[in-house]
């Protein structure tokens, strides 16, 4: 955790120094040097490494690095240093590195409207040591995974120019017109050393680069000074370097990673507390900190999932008409859009496999979880826990044929994807960049997932992706069980001690032995049952204010779906909504302060109350107008234009606590749901009338344990 505040720098700013770096203007292409090489793998990978399947992955992005322009301009400033600055913040938002910007030459080889040219760089993902867990998986395959990384934002940023109705292509390693490296140079991202190798300040390990060319006019960056040290002279100047102050990411950041196994992960997950085997246990399972009673839960089809109900029109004809449209109404997500889409094809099956003995020695299922979570860690996840697939973790049914869906794996990897704090602290949580982080995560995880799953299947193993575009598996469950959040007064979000409820999943399931994790318990139920700050601020008053209830087997805070759904399907003021997210107490900026924080939240549940009322009272939650980075569009007719409907510019409303008093919830129970065997294709309007009445008389927790304890006195 870092000891200095970034909410006072822009996001475009990166989160290195590039400021204070020494810069050169008028520089002719001697003087920066001729053609050169990105840096590559120090050594080659090994025959059991996930290197056989990166490219399926990177051949698949690279068919999007160019397409059709949308017919209109986007109302964007005029000002290139603007657009500059968004387009660097999107690329950061993407995970970026560094990034610049330069004009095109007539001697370049770009299409020949281009006149720009964006340049970005990827640093080279942490490796495990020699003999560490997933070493041999993962060492010698950085270049070609953070290849992957530069077609994948290549794609994206490309599209979004083109969305907004300017000519662009994206260029990769291995996919470019251009030459990448010369533009590198000469947009200030990297420069050479005297013996011709490409370096960037800062930086500990290699990295790749990518580039996007456009006829966007964008106000060009300064060469780096080839003759100019990285680090400065000054020992006061070095110190604040080092340690970050001006919120940039300290000196010290990689060599402190370095000292922690990869398969650890960056947040010490290993210190939260865990769960221990309680007597009203339903089965020999380890359970979490709320109540699961397993013989209880009844299956649910897919169709019943609230997204698929409003598909149908089961929400009615404008949730039907809006609900393939929200998360894609902003042109930065539509950039996004065809790489989510054409990664499901490549999730994988259900079919049963044999060893193939690729992969090394798979006996031992501790090492074999180490490796799966240092390789996810490595690709990019946050958070990477193991649970036992169990069949209430599992759709019943499909929603295109209706067809039963069984449970064919033994494991759940999950994994969760943080959505980003300085963006989320920018947002009022329900505007125009909401369903932009979701999609980021999103993507991400589902790319992550694939090639996991991918490599599994290469050692024998079946495996399955299981992403927001498509799943069989039901996420929350999942979560739960692999130890990486608990039940949440967000009803159904699992909260992570480390960044709160900010987070989108994705999930493979596989049939690798693995050593499984144990949920944890780190106090949150009573924090929640002090803190009511989410439902106060939610927009459409889902988030129960009362007590917890129990429904189809679970002790939880039970929102209502029906309402929530609606909301951020028909959000006409911004793209979907993820305001409880942002408003949570557990969303902090990863200070040394947030961590002490947390541990008084969780050593000292008496003051949970006094902890939300002090968020509340520092202002947490209100919008941070310096980390507002992106344009508010919405793409209408296939054309970007000024928000028709206007943009929700949402603070903190303390005055929204008497929604309390008189809140009415709906809960869906199985009986209330379309059937097993539905289909999209079926209409099954909501019963919400019957919904209100379930809620109403839905068991109480208290009595729920008092059910249980006198079944198994009896």
């Amino acid at each position: 955790m870092r000891l200095h505040s970034h909410q006072q720098r822009p996001f475009h700013l990166s989160p290195l120094a590039l400021e204070r770096l020494a810069r050169i203007s008028g520089a002719s292409p001697e003087t920066l040097g001729g053609s050169h090489s990105q840096p590559m793998d120090q050594h080659a990978a090994s025959s059991d490494s996930i290197a056989a399947v990166l490219p399926e992955y990177f051949t698949l992005f690279t068919k999007f690095l160019e397409g059709p322009v949308a017919p209109g301009l986007a109302p964007v400033p005029d000002d290139p240093t603007l657009r500059a600055n968004n387009l660097k913040a999107s690329a950061y938002f993407l995970d970026a590195t560094i990034a610049g910007c330069c004009a095109l030459r007539s001697g370049d080889n770009a299409p020949p409207d281009h006149t720009h040219a964006f340049v970005f760089l990827i640093e080279f993902g942490r490796e495990p040591k020699p003999g560490e867990p997933g070493a041999k998986w993962i060492c010698g395959t950085n270049a070609a995974r953070t290849d992957v990384r530069c077609a994948e934002l290549a794609v994206i940023l490309s599209g979004y120019l083109r969305w907004m109705g300017h000519a662009a292509r994206g260029h990769a390693p291995g996919a470019a017109l251009i030459d990448i490296e010369q533009l590198a140079v000469r947009a200030g991202v990297v420069r050479a050393n005297t013996a011709g190798e490409l370096e960037a300040p800062y930086l500990t390990r290699g990295f790749r680069l990518g580039v996007v060319t456009t006829s966007y006019a964008l106000a060009p960056d300064l060469p780096l000074d080839p003759g100019a040290p990285f680090m400065p002279d000054d020992a006061a100047q070095l110190a604040e370097l080092r340690d970050g102050v001006m919120g940039t990411r300290p000196l010290w950041w990689d060599a402190k990673m370095a000292e922690r196994p990869l398969h650890l992960g960056r947040y010490p997950m290993e210190s939260i507390p865990r769960v221990e085997v309680t007597t009203l246990a339903a089965s020999a399972a380890p359970e979490p900190s709320t109540l699961v009673l397993r013989d209880e839960i009844q299956r649910i089809p897919k169709r019943g999932d609230f997204f698929k109900r409003a598909q149908s029109g089961d929400l009615g004809e404008k949730a039907k008409r809006e609900r393939m449209r929200f998360p894609m109404k902003h042109p930065y997500a539509l950039g996004m859009q065809p790489l989510i889409q054409q990664m499901v094809p490549l999730q994988g099956g259900r079919e049963k496999l044999q060893p193939t003995g690729i992969g090394g020695e798979l006996s031992d299922p501790q090492r074999n979880a180490d490796a799966i979570k240092a390789l996810g860690y490595y690709l990019g996840a946050d958070f990477v826990g193991i649970c036992k697939l169990e069949p209430w973790m599992v759709y019943s049914h499909d929603e295109i044929e209706g067809k039963p869906i069984p449970v064919y794996h033994d494991y759940a990897v999950v994994m969760l994807i943080d959505q980003g704090y300085e963006t989320m602290a920018g947002a009022s949580g329900d505007d125009w960049i909401s369903a932009c982080q979701s999609m980021r995560a999103y993507l991400r995880g589902a790319e992550i997932a694939g090639i996991m799953a991918a490599h599994s299947r290469r050692m024998g193993y079946s495996a399955r992706a299981h992403s927001n575009a498509h799943s069989e598996v039901i996420h929350n469950p999942c979560i739960l069980m692999a130890g990486l959040g608990e039940v949440s007064r967000i009803g159904d979000t699992i909260l992570n001690p480390f960044i709160g409820p900010r987070s989108k999943s994705v999930v493979f399931t596989t049939d690798l032995p693995m050593a499984l994790d144990q949920p944890i318990n780190f106090n949150l139920q009573n924090f929640c049952e002090s803190c009511k700050k989410c439902a106060r601020e939610c927009p459409c008053n889902a988030i129960p204010f009362g007590p917890k209830v129990m429904f189809n087997g679970y002790e939880i805070w039970k929102a209502d779906v029906e309402k929530c759904t609606k909301y951020r399907v028909t959000n006409m003021k911004g793209s979907a909504c993820g305001r409880c997210m942002k408003m949570c107490p557990w969303n902090r900026e990863d200070l040394v302060e947030a961590g002490q924080w947390m541990w008084q939240a969780i050593q000292h549940p008496e003051q949970a109350k006094a902890l939300a009322d002090q968020d509340d009272f520092d202002g947490n939650g209100a919008r941070n107008p310096v980390k507002r980075w992106w344009f508010d569009l919405e793409v209408v007719d296939g054309v970007a234009v000024h928000p028709v409907a206007g943009i929700n510019e949402r603070d903190l409303d303390f005055e929204r606590i008497r929604l309390g008093d008189k809140q009415k919830l709906a809960m869906f129970p199985a009986e209330l749901q379309p059937r097993g065997g539905t289909t999209v294709s079926t209409v099954v309007p909501v019963d919400r009338a019957a919904g209100l009445a379930a809620y109403a008389n839905a068991e109480s927790v208290p009595a729920a344990r008092a059910r249980i304890a006198t079944k198994q006195e009896g």
